[in-house]
């Protein structure tokens, strides 16, 4: 790798590159990174960057929590190793390169506390059982003109939905994000006008599941500084008004052994292997204590606004947190796939997938029963109708998310013992500092945070 670090740095400093992120993502979602001089570069990838430990134990916030005894002094420090095979120089900040990085003791060893490593150690599991993942996000955001305080009141373009006329007005941003994803490596199935407040939403291409992570926070600096460029900031936040449609961050896995998908549909429309779908929505709420685990996020899953409050499945059904996407004679019977709609950019992006595939593991493993899809809105039904379809409510505050997590052994055991704590310690740091204020005040606090 020093070989490499060094090839690419003098690539860089030719080209006029004169630092390289090295980013991170939190236990809140929110990208963290360092910048180091290209000369640098070298020693970085041999020694990595020295950084405090207790980002592990940051809140959505950036206040310090010390609730969790495995970082609860402000003592500590882990090295920052970045992965050379992903540096890329950023096309929309054309001095600056990016990269993500592992997060490791002092020695050298692997750190507990590293998400990159988490998912890691699951794709790895997979490979173990003849398992391959692929994995893509549809990123949801929202833009207003730089300098405004929110987007409700000063959006960025003035819709209709999914109409070419909303984006008229945003054509140099548009261009500049084809362009600018493009040489950083990033492939866009789609990119348009959404249906929320000034809302837009681009997919990224599937790929292996840490790559897809990486390029999910690759995907956020390159909105960010096209944003820039023309005179808007990007909001990626959960939920930007109390009556809008929040942001959600969905991400679609799939599953092959032997190289046939085993979302593959079935005669009946179903999976063909309804094992990893099954155990996907067994394990739903303590997933989503993981895939949408900000106060904000919990704001958003309410019924009817595409973002799934209950848990259950359904065939192409928009209102359902799993949404099976199955093969067609057009799209081919591989393109079979699930997609996690209570997922949002307050997810770390490692954690997140590292939990999808855990739980589809174990659903496989188990060959656990898949029941019926519904194709309905369970929000529209009475409590009776939906306790004899056994459609529970997700959970709906930090507390009911923090229980189920808890009481998912197969979830919770997948960040292990040390980041459990941690992660546990920065959502009740964010629940004691919500708890004092008013809704308005939480949404406002969180919308340019990611």
């Amino acid at each position: 790798m020093t070989k490499a670090a060094s090839a690419a740095a003098k690539d860089f400093a030719a080209a006029g590159v004169g630092g390289v992120h090295l980013a991170w993502a939190d236990n809140n979602g929110i990208p963290r990174s360092r910048i180091v001089p290209v000369a640098g570069l070298a020693e970085a990838a041999t020694r990595g960057v020295g950084a405090t430990s207790l980002f592990a134990v940051f809140d959505s916030h950036d206040a310090i929590t010390y609730g969790h005894a495995g970082l609860g002094t402000p003592s500590g420090d882990i090295r920052l190793v970045p992965v050379v095979e992903r540096l890329r120089r950023l096309a929309g900040q054309p001095a600056l390169a990016w990269a993500p990085v592992r997060q490791v003791t002092q020695s050298g060893d692997p750190w507990p506390y590293c998400q990159r490593a988490v998912l890691e150690a699951q794709v790895a599991e997979g490979a173990r059982r003849g398992l391959e993942f692929r994995a893509g996000y549809e990123l949801e955001f929202a833009v207003a003109p730089a300098g405004s305080a929110d987007v409700v009141t000063s959006p960025g373009h003035p819709g209709p939905a999914y109409s070419p006329h909303a984006l008229v007005g945003l054509d140099g941003f548009v261009a500049a994000l084809l362009h600018d994803f493009a040489a950083n490596g990033l492939r866009i199935g789609q990119l348009h006008a959404e249906y929320g407040v000034a809302q837009l939403e681009l997919s990224l291409a599937a790929t292996d599941p840490v790559s897809a992570a990486d390029d999910q926070l690759l995907a956020r600096q390159t909105i960010h500084a096209a944003a820039r460029t023309h005179g808007l900031v990007a909001s990626f936040a959960p939920l930007i008004g109390l009556g809008a449609a929040g942001n959600g961050w969905h991400l679609h896995t799939s599953v092959r052994r032997k190289g046939r998908n085993l979302l593959e549909t079935g005669g009946d429309g179903k999976p063909g292997d309804g094992g990893y779908l099954a155990g996907l929505l067994r394990d739903l709420p303590a997933l989503t204590a993981i895939t949408a685990p900000s106060v904000p996020s919990t704001l958003r899953l309410r019924p009817g606004y595409f973002a799934g409050a209950y848990a259950f499945w359904g065939v192409e059904n928009r209102e359902a947190p799993l949404r099976y996407v199955p093969g067609s004679p057009l799209l081919g019977a591989d393109h079979a796939n699930v997609e996690l709609k209570t997922s949002d950019a307050s997810a770390n992006p490692y954690l997140a997938l590292a939990v999808v595939l855990a739980a589809g593991m174990a659903g496989i493993e188990d060959a656990a029963a898949l029941p019926d899809p519904i194709a309905e809105d369970p929000g529209g039904w009475t409590e009776g109708e939906r306790e004899t379809r056994g459609v529970r409510r997700l959970p709906a505050d930090t507390a009911e998310q923090d229980a189920a997590l808890l009481a998912s052994p197969r979830i919770a055991g997948v960040l292990g013992e040390d980041l459990l704590g941690a992660f546990r310690a920065v959502r009740a740091s964010d629940a004691a500092w919500a708890a004092e204020r008013s809704v308005e005040e939480i949404v406002a606090a969180h919308l340019w945070r990611y």
